[in-house]
């Protein structure tokens, strides 16, 4: 292992031998100096890894010197230490990013701990997090076994997530292959879970889990009130994933109240997903009691064009009377306008935003070489989806959300999975064009890749016509056409997708918060 210098600036070093000599016995080289410009003197001939700093030195002080080398060494490690415990020097030094701050007398294995916090803290964590994660791959795969009602499902993909996410900060690329196969294991056996119970979910609807189409009656409405307000935020196509990696910084704004998971209907996909959450309805509902609104695959036009008249709607038919506005964000000019309406929202109890940025990306992905070069792996594509938020226009409407009294609800319609395995299907023209589920008459397709709803009103789908069957891709699966097959392998493996059956697609966030 490569020796580990210390740099240490005290004015008294001659009382701290002790401590050195503790250091230098268990492998540190400690160099020594008793005040800050020598210190500063010596860091431009020494290679050092941390730099121990007493506060109250003569001349340049220990703050003195903290702000010149974090000036011209930014990385550099500092570890303050002072006899001064008053509040305004601990926040001065925590806001020159030191490592550490240790109050006087300090004993030595004090300091050894910092220096294993600083110097080893990535290998230490590294060997803790792959000791922790392999105790849970065995716990995982036994899991997998026994699971049998939707909670415990849900329970296995927050693990699963979970050890991607930590995984993932150590750049192990043998144990998030482990990982990456416990995944595709899980989303088999959740293809053949849902294949066996999806049609009962929607025949026995108080035996099922919360899908789409009962989000906004038995969660949103029952949390309205007249005193403060309830902004319900959808941000289309967030993967439990990608909602992990942004609910830290709103985090920061809001009080969390509840955070769970529910369930997305078949397809996953906007046009049914989405407007099922507004309508309060299931698709063959929609086309049934609003055929002026409700558009299926074949025909002209955009699929969401009237979520605001499908929410006004199911408030009427609930009697719930109440203000309400709806707002749809599709560009980075239509979140600046929606920052700016902002304080005209609070006079209304209910305001629904639906933020497409995350379908953008997902069909950008596929379509733009320079966003399949960003986004190339679920790693890229979360990091991607943190940057975009932390610099949106909805990032900063959700931060002046939390400046008044207000409930905030965030949620999405569908989630996406990375395609990896093509199955061929063949249809006719009419066949919708979507990767992950297909619905047309006389299709041929490989039965053992794909959950078939051959009578659309079973699955409470709408019916073109009589010989009409859906099929939805499970696990990672995508759909491609004989004709042309490489060019479709070649340009769509690996892309984001929607419409079928994962847990990637079909287990999504819930979360609600309250202003601080």
């Amino acid at each position: 292992m490569q020796e580990t210098i210390i740099l240490w600036a005290d004015d008294e070093i001659d009382l701290l031998k002790p401590h050195i000599l503790f250091l230098q016995d268990k492998g540190y080289k400690v160099i020594s100096t008793t005040n800050g410009s020598d210190a500063i003197d010596l860091l431009k001939t020494e290679k050092v890894d941390v730099v121990f700093l007493d506060e109250n030195m003569p001349g340049l002080s220990g703050l003195e010197t903290l702000q010149v080398i974090k000036k011209n060494y930014s990385e550099l490690p500092v570890v303050l230490i002072t006899k001064n415990e008053e509040e305004y020097l601990m926040e001065d030094a925590i806001g020159s990013k030191i490592a550490d701050y240790l109050i006087k007398p300090v004993n030595p294995k004090q300091i050894l701990l910092t220096l294993k916090k600083i110097i080893d803290n990535k290998r230490l964590v590294s060997e803790k997090t792959n000791s922790a994660y392999q105790q849970e791959f065995r716990n995982l795969g036994i899991a997998l076994n026994d699971v049998s009602t939707i909670d415990e499902w849900k329970d296995v993909y927050k693990k699963l997530v979970f050890w991607e996410l930590e995984l993932e900060k150590l750049q192990d690329t043998g144990m998030h292959e482990i990982l990456t196969h416990q995944k595709q294991e899980a989303n088999a056996l959740f293809s053949k879970y849902v294949e066996k119970n999806y049609l009962r979910w929607l025949k026995e609807p108080d035996k099922a889990p919360l899908q789409s189409h009962q989000l906004m009656k038995q969660k949103v409405f029952p949390q309205l009130s007249e005193q403060i307000p309830t902004f319900f935020i959808l941000i289309d196509n967030l993967r439990y994933d990608q909602w992990k990696v942004i609910m830290p910084t709103i985090n920061e704004y809001f009080r969390l109240e509840e955070e769970e998971i529910y369930t997305s209907i078949l397809p996953t996909a906007t046009q049914y997903a989405r407007n099922a959450i507004f309508s309060g309805l299931l698709p063959s509902e929609m086309e049934k009691q609003h055929p002026k609104l409700w558009k299926n695959d074949e025909d002209e036009g955009g699929k969401n064009m009237h979520e605001e008249e499908f929410l006004q709607a199911q408030l009427a038919r609930l009697r719930k009377n109440i203000k309400c506005s709806y707002v749809k964000v599709v560009n980075n000019e239509e979140g600046k306008n929606l920052v700016d309406s902002i304080n005209q929202k609070f006079q209304n109890q209910l305001n629904v935003i639906v933020y497409n940025f995350v379908d953008m990306l997902s069909h950008a992905r596929t379509e733009m070489e320079i966003i399949r070069e960003l986004a190339p792996d679920e790693s890229a594509y979360r990091s991607l989806t943190l940057s975009w938020f932390e610099h949106s226009p909805l990032l900063e409407a959700i931060v002046k959300i939390s400046q008044k009294p207000s409930r905030l609800i965030i949620t999405t319609d569908h989630g996406t999975i990375r395609v990896k395995t093509p199955s061929k299907v063949v249809g006719d023209r009419t066949v919708n064009s979507n990767l992950r589920y297909k619905q047309g008459k006389n299709l041929n397709y490989n039965h053992k890749d794909v959950l078939e709803i051959k009578n659309p009103a079973e699955g409470f789908l709408p019916k073109v016509n009589v010989s009409q069957t859906f099929i939805f891709a499970k696990e990672d699966y995508y759909f491609v056409y004989p004709n042309n097959y490489n060019h479709f392998v070649n340009f769509f493996n690996n892309t984001f997708q929607h419409g079928g059956i994962s847990l990637e697609e079909m287990l999504i966030p819930y979360v609600v918060y309250t202003s601080k």
